[in-house]
């Protein structure tokens, strides 16, 4: 560099394209062939017509110091990248289990606060789910106008507060009501963990660490009636609630001293900063920074779940379709308890060993994703497309309903028991291939938003987890088990076609629905 560029003020190596696949200045994203020059949010580059028309001199942009800056989160010591991707997962499993662990303690909730509405049991579990809903649409756009790190603080916070005060909840209203607002902000590390992941790590590196991070949402819900079922019988439903307190307290207290912020135009904002207040050269700007208001960043990040549900059509359908996926979960979490109680004579403790099946399923399926994405992503290493995830959903797509089917009939006429917990377990391994498919192809196709693009698939599956579980006992009732789970699966088979219209048209569907100024 000449002196007259270090009188303007200190280079950060403008126009190095640096290995962040995410914000790179000529680059595309995997989502968006087109240079990201128009987005008005602090993760947009800043446009060559900005640069030519010397409203930004070169020599004031703030980027990354080479290749191997060690404050991009891409070139992170790895212990770093997984500590901080472990406790995201952490809580990424424990704040979903507490949306059931005390499903097999609701016959005796329900009989301290003197409450026979079946309707009303079900939902103090599913309204937990209801506030996964509400949270993302404010929890994912703020972790990408303020950074992830502030977010999962002040959201652990608030849920390890409202936990707390469930465990002492002194009537069924207030236990409903501090459920969902525990959920509300619980949903953090489920919204912002997989952007969390792509702020750290690249494509053909993503697959399994978002393996392990997507597993939690699945897992969690399904082992927390196998620990609830003991736990409640030991010390009753109220302990249900201290167990998590105490375990989501020890890892919110470990990601204050372990995490540190990975969100890119965050960091290179704080960057800019510093070296104007070394240098005193005020002109100093990150690369990523767009110029707007505040005011404007904020009406821009906060709606942007919302526009990717309406004008993105890829965005749209795999809401729906998880939305089918993950309603149908939790309404087998209001049947299970009754049917393996009352037709099998199961007890509260052994009712939760059943859940296994499922639990059982979920890690056949993330060990089968995990196994064929390093496969394809070795095969694809040149052309890496967002499709290239899909590959297993058509599988998935046509197993599900014949889990459903298994549990359903072989309950029906009351088989021997492993029957239904097989059933449960096809259901297992195919709503893991779903998830994960989904759930990754997401954070690829949308890199830079991948915490909205989630966030705007968790509203829509979480508000089907809340409300759906209401109808099942009712429709069991009326239909039977053999019926009633086939009315579901057969709903699942008019779905079996969408992985297959994706997997052949997702690309132009993506490049035709670009949504502008996102």
């Amino acid at each position: 560099m000449d002196a007259a560029s270090q009188e303007k003020g200190p280079v950060r190596d403008a126009p190095c394209d640096c290995e962040y696949h995410a914000i790179t200045k000529n680059s595309p994203t995997l989502g968006n062939p087109k240079p990201l020059y128009q987005a008005g949010i602090p993760g947009a580059p800043l446009s060559e017509d900005d640069t030519m028309a010397g409203s930004v001199d070169e020599n004031d942009i703030v980027w990354w110091d080479g290749d191997k800056d060690p404050e991009n989160p891409y070139h992170w010591p790895s212990w770093r990248k997984y500590s901080n991707c472990i406790l995201i997962s952490l809580l990424t499993f424990v704040e979903p289990l507490a949306s059931s662990i005390f499903a097999p303690g609701i016959p005796k909730l329900m009989e301290d606060f003197q409450s026979t509405n079946t309707e009303l049991a079900a939902f103090v579990v599913s309204v937990y789910i209801l506030g996964f809903a509400f949270g993302p649409m404010v929890l994912a756009p703020l972790s990408e106008m303020v950074g992830r790190l502030p977010v999962y603080h002040a959201c652990n916070v608030l849920f390890l507060a409202f936990t707390i005060a469930c465990a002492v909840a002194p009537s069924l209203d207030s236990l409903i009501v501090l459920r969902f607002l525990a959920g509300t902000f619980g949903a953090a590390p489920m919204t912002n963990g997989g952007g969390s992941i792509a702020d750290m790590f690249p494509a053909e590196k993503r697959a399994g660490v978002m393996a392990a991070f997507s597993i939690g949402p699945l897992i969690g819900p399904i082992i927390g009636p196998v620990i609830g079922g003991f736990l409640t019988d030991a010390k009753g439903w109220r302990w249900d609630f201290w167990v998590i307190a105490i375990v989501s307290g020890t890892i919110s207290l470990a990601m204050v001293f372990v995490m540190r912020e990975s969100y890119a135009p965050v960091i290179l904002a704080r960057k800019a900063d510093r070296l104007r207040k070394e240098t005193g050269n005020n002109r100093l700007r990150s690369k990523l920074d767009s110029g707007i208001s505040n005011k404007e960043l904020f009406k821009r990040c906060i709606v942007r779940p919302t526009r990717l549900l309406i004008f993105s059509p890829i965005s749209t359908v795999f809401a729906v379709y998880l939305a089918v996926v993950y309603g149908y979960l939790y309404l087998l979490f209001t049947s299970v308890s009754y049917v393996f109680q009352d037709s099998y004579g199961f007890t509260t403790t052994t009712i939760g060993l059943v859940y296994l099946g499922l639990g059982i399923g979920s890690f056949i399926g993330m060990s089968w994703f995990a196994w064929d994405s390093g496969r394809e992503v070795q095969k694809h290493i040149n052309d890496m497309k967002p499709e290239v995830r899909l590959k297993l959903l058509p599988v998935a797509a046509v197993i599900f309903p014949i889990g459903f089917f298994v549990y359903g009939w072989t309950a029906h006429y009351e088989t021997h028991w492993i029957a239904p917990i097989l059933g449960l377990a096809i259901i297992g391994i195919s709503n893991l291939l779903c998830f994960m498919c989904i759930c990754v192809y997401l954070v690829d196709a949308y890199e830079q938003y991948a915490a909205s693009a989630l966030a705007a698939n968790t509203i829509i599956r979480s508000i089907a987890g809340a409300f759906l579980p209401l109808c099942g006992l009712k429709m069991y009732d009326a239909l039977g088990l053999g019926w009633g789970n086939s009315l579901l699966g057969f709903i699942a088979v008019l779905l079996i076609p969408v992985p297959f219209v994706v997997i052949r048209y997702g690309e132009r569907l993506r490049k035709n629905y670009e949504i502008p100024n996102l």
